[in-house]
């Protein structure tokens, strides 16, 4: 399951350096068969900078990666989880974002879990944002997840 970090550097167009990296790293998992998912959260966190930035080649490449891979809408159940875990890592003193914010992490975080429990399979969220992410489920920086 991408994050926001890499959903945004396999859109941009003109990748070079780190992103170039992120698009190649994404393409071997094809080849090796891995199942990518888009999740409804993260698209929203992309196109939402897309938009703002006028970056309309960009927004066709998010559009395009949602019908070549598997797009996980947002469920009641997932937001309802979301809820849970935002008011769990306050608890405990460990937020993940400021107290008035949406807080996408938790989101993605029960979109990831959620999947998980329906398939009965491992789900990894290859991110730019470990810390936060694996707070709450299974999170690992896109480049040590190896193809």
């Amino acid at each position: 399951m991408l994050d926001a970090g890499p959903l945004g550097m396999v859109t941009n167009p003109r990748a070079s350096g780190v992103t170039l990296e992120c698009q190649l790293w994404l393409e071997s998992h094809v080849q090796k068969g891995t199942v990518i998912l888009i999740p409804e959260i993260a698209d929203y966190e992309v196109r939402r900078e897309l938009l703002r930035a006028g970056r309309q080649r960009s927004i066709r490449q998010l559009d395009q990666l949602k019908v070549v891979f598997e797009y996980v809408p947002l469920t009641t159940t997932m937001i309802l989880k979301a809820a849970e875990l935002w008011a769990a890592v306050r608890q405990i003193g460990q937020p993940t974002a400021d107290p008035h914010a949406l807080d996408g992490d938790v989101i993605l975080a029960a979109q990831a879990i959620e999947i998980a429990q329906q398939r009965q399979e491992e789900v990894i969220i290859a991110t730019t944002n470990v810390g936060h992410l694996s707070r709450l489920t299974t999170a690992q920086d896109w480049q040590d997840i190896s193809y």
